[in-house]
């Protein structure tokens, strides 16, 4: 039994094409997932002036919390 060359050659371009081409489209799903992704990122992160007027906010409300204590601490004293 003689294998016609043609049929032979479609075998072999099936079975080289088909899985190349499901890779690629896996490929392709996951840079799109990636892209939401660093989209997202984007969106919620937070800039250098958001950052430092929490660090302001923060380090106000410890001076606060500073001063009191150092009222007490001087009503203990005298």
């Amino acid at each position: 039994m003689d294998i016609d060359p043609v049929i032979f050659w479609n075998v072999i371009l099936t079975l080289v094409i088909v899985p190349a081409l499901w890779c690629f489209k896996n490929l392709l799903l996951e840079v799109k997932r990636l892209q939401i992704l660093l989209n997202r990122t984007r969106e919620e992160y937070a800039t250098r002036e958001e950052l430092r007027e929490d660090m302001k906010n923060v380090i106000d409300s410890l001076h606060r919390v500073e001063d009191k204590i150092d009222k007490v601490l001087e009503r203990g004293i005298a």
